[in-house]
């Protein structure tokens, strides 16, 4: 944290002896000398007097002398604070948090068992919704994140995290507040017969796929396929059409500009924690303590 130089110039000082700060140091008085020698030419500047009674600090040496005595005491705190930040990032959970996959319900969670793990303290860390970025998010799992909260049905999602479910979410449709639909309060298909229907594309979600399979036994209903993994742009493109969306029920505050509402379908999707592949030990712990006690966030 500071020049080694200086401890052997202090030691000098304080003892007024080579021979004694020699003793103090575990070194030979040369040695002593030679560092001495050496933080004299670094500074080019002379800082003790040599006499038959010993040495003495030059008025330049005094100066040097009150700032080294300062800066080992700011390196002690600062390797002290390091320290306890050192001990204190090994008891904090990060979690992760966006528009689609908001924290709030590992929140709800947490307040349920947080007493049973005394001394840790939670960490938010945003990040967003791009259907071009979300899988290095997932992938930083364990590094950036200890915990993601939210929906999880992607084979691309979890080749990359683990899962631990914690319920479902039906899928519902959202409609611009002007649309005809906006004003029903629940859905049939047939209501949705004439309509374009943005969905995800096929074959990375079980139960997209499901929902899309009953909906092409509907050959009136257009199918409109959007990126894998929803970002705002597909809800803004939702807001700026009369095209209705497949959405879910958790989704139904992401958009101002859009009304969300039922359908009499029956195509749940999963949610819960994501975490790591290969998770520390307080991670697996805290995963283990929730599926052992049964707790679920508030819906």
């Amino acid at each position: 944290m500071y020049n080694s130089l200086l401890t052997a110039f202090v030691r000098v000082a304080d003892s007024g002896s080579f021979n004694k700060a020699a003793e103090a140091l575990y070194v030979s008085p040369p040695a002593v000398m030679k560092q001495i020698n050496a933080l004299e030419t670094h500074l080019d500047m002379k800082l003790l007097e040599r006499t038959n009674h010993g040495v003495r600090l030059t008025p330049a040496g005094k100066v040097i002398y009150r700032h080294a005595r300062y800066l080992f005491e700011y390196s002690a705190r600062a390797v002290a604070e390091a320290r306890r930040e050192e001990e204190a990032g090994k008891t904090t959970f990060c979690i992760g948090s966006s528009l689609l996959n908001p924290c709030k319900p590992f929140m709800d969670l947490w307040y349920q068992v947080c007493r049973d793990f005394p001394g840790y303290r939670l960490h938010i860390v945003p990040f967003e919704d791009d259907h071009d970025g979300i899988l290095s998010e997932i992938s930083a799992l364990g590094e950036k994140f200890d915990f993601i909260i939210g929906v999880c049905d992607s084979a691309l999602w979890l080749d990359r995290c683990r899962f631990l479910p914690l319920g479902s979410f039906q899928h519902q449709v959202a409609v611009a507040r002007e649309h005809p639909l906006a004003q029903k309060q629940r859905l049939t298909v047939k209501d949705l017969y004439g309509e374009t229907l943005m969905m995800a594309k096929q074959g990375d979600s079980g139960a997209v796929d499901s929902l899309r399979a009953e909906i092409l036994r509907h050959p009136q209903i257009k199918i409109e396929d959007t990126p894998q993994f929803y970002d705002m742009e597909v809800f803004n493109r939702c807001a700026q059409t009369q095209n209705v969306m497949v959405t879910l029920e958790c989704w139904k505050d992401v958009h101002p500009a859009l009304v969300t509402i039922p359908v009499d379908w029956d195509f749940p999707i999963s949610y819960g924690l994501l975490y790591a592949l290969e998770p520390s030990q307080d991670v697996l712990d805290f995963c283990r303590y929730v599926r052992e006690s049964g707790l679920r966030p508030e819906k």
